[in-house]
């Protein structure tokens, strides 16, 4: 190990993780800032624990502008208690809270985006040191793990949940029971543009059943998506045996996502055009989006088409782009 990892975060939880029953606390991290020299960053977390048993760690606000995850967390912070639990819950509604408190995907601290910080550093920035405490303390504790995440201000998809396809297959099967079990509209094989930093590798690296979700987006929630994931922290608590009852079965739909071919992303900056919508099936070749340049009129949109068959899964959400941004992704029905 190198000095870096062997040195103690600076991060205290003031709950005992081993003690039965319900408790709320916070993740305390030291933040020496303009109008609070000794101040600190409380990261908001309910521990549920009654005796031996499979631990989950149920996270949401990785992105700060993703609302489904702290609602469904929240709530059930608010509601779990002891008795009905065999093993132990912990539940941090808000990964990123200086992100999620400024209602920003990064944090307004250090700009740093949770989901590409790990595995973290106890020395390093802000986010950098609530990565390593998640990497060296939380994830070690867990058997499985939920992260749940939504489009934020930028995207918006088809209600999702999902798991990666792996090299260890035993473990790839416990994570897309997991995924089935959550019983979201549609349930998704993924793959990851970039996998480099993200706490789904940290947690998969570790062995872990770890299971992710996009529910919706725009920087908003619906009635709809906040069920969904609801209904989805209980189904997978319940799958895991820390829960007891009968899953809330839902109809579902799987996807694959095949290759990087089912990303569309913008070359030239412009106003959208959408011409296809969440849940439409396209063919390979059709346009499913236009970018009109903005500078002067007369100049023809320029089009992006899908380069698969398959549906529609996720798209951009303002009407306006830049070069290199993600436009849609079409997932592949079975």
């Amino acid at each position: 190990m190198t000095k870096t990892e062997t040195r103690p975060s600076s991060i205290t939880a003031t709950v005992d993780f081993e003690a039965d029953g319900v408790h709320h606390g916070f993740l305390q991290l030291p933040y020496s800032r303009d109008d609070s020299a000794w101040g600190s960053v409380m990261v908001p977390l309910a521990v549920v624990k009654n005796g031996e048993g499979p631990t989950a760690l149920l996270t949401g606000g990785n992105h700060g502008d993703e609302y489904e995850g702290p609602v469904a967390l929240f709530d059930l912070a608010q509601k779990l208690t002891a008795e009905e639990v065999s093993g132990r819950v912990i539940i941090i509604p808000a990964m990123n809270y200086p992100a999620f408190c400024a209602g920003t995907r990064t944090s307004p601290i250090d700009k740093g985006n949770m989901n590409r910080s790990f595995p973290g550093r106890p020395d390093g920035t802000v986010t950098e040191k609530l990565a390593d405490y998640f990497q060296r303390t939380l994830l070690p504790l867990a058997d499985v793990v939920l992260d749940i995440h939504s489009g934020g201000k930028t995207l918006d998809f088809l209600p999702f949940a999902a798991a990666h396809t792996l090299e260890d297959k035993d473990q790839e099967a416990k994570c897309f029971a997991g995924v089935a079990a959550f019983a979201a509209p549609w349930s998704l094989r993924m793959v990851e543009i970039d996998a480099a930093g993200m706490y789904d590798t940290a947690a998969e690296e570790m062995g872990k059943v770890f299971v992710t979700t996009e529910l919706g987006g725009g920087g908003s929630a619906r009635a709809e998506t906040i069920e969904i994931a609801k209904r989805g922290v209980r189904n997978l608590l319940c799958h895991s045996g820390i829960l007891t009852g009968e899953i809330e079965q839902a109809p579902t739909r799987w996807l694959d996502m095949p290759s990087g071919e089912c990303f569309v992303f913008a070359e030239d900056p412009g106003l959208v055009e959408v011409c296809r919508d969440l849940g439409d099936l396209v063919k390979a070749g059709e346009v499913i989006a236009r970018v009109h340049p903005i500078g002067k009129t007369g100049a023809a949109p320029v089009e992006y088409r899908a380069k698969i068959d398959g549906i529609i899964a996720g798209r951009h959400f303002p009407g306006l782009v830049k070069s290199g941004d993600f436009l849609a992704v079409v997932g592949v029905a079975e």
